[in-house]
């Protein structure tokens, strides 16, 4: 598996119990996924792997456990959400011609 993105990531220097904690103070540990370059990766990563606790890619265990439950067929999260990205930036792309 591939984990180049991890050098990347905004919360590589945050401390690992920061990270992985419970109930109200997980709103804290998602905050430092808001604007990740590497976001979607990170998820990705959680999911593919099945990890079960902390806050990987602005996701909660308990949401991503809900995820995996509602999309039980997705063999590779990472494909899946790369796709989607790409898909999002081609039809910002088409926007931005459309209203020049």
């Amino acid at each position: 598996m591939n984990e180049r993105w991890m050098v990347s990531a905004l919360c590589r220097t945050a401390h690992a119990d920061d990270l992985f904690v419970e109930g109200a103070a997980q709103s804290q540990a998602r905050a430092l996924c808001t604007g990740c370059p590497v976001r979607s990766e990170c998820l990705a990563h959680a999911l593919d792997g099945r990890i079960e606790h902390g806050v990987w890619g602005g996701m909660t265990e308990r949401e991503r456990r809900a995820l995996l439950r509602r999309r039980p067929l997705v063999r590779s999260w990472g494909r899946l959400l790369d796709a989607a990205r790409r898909e999002h930036e081609a039809a910002a792309s088409r926007g931005k011609r459309d209203s020049a």
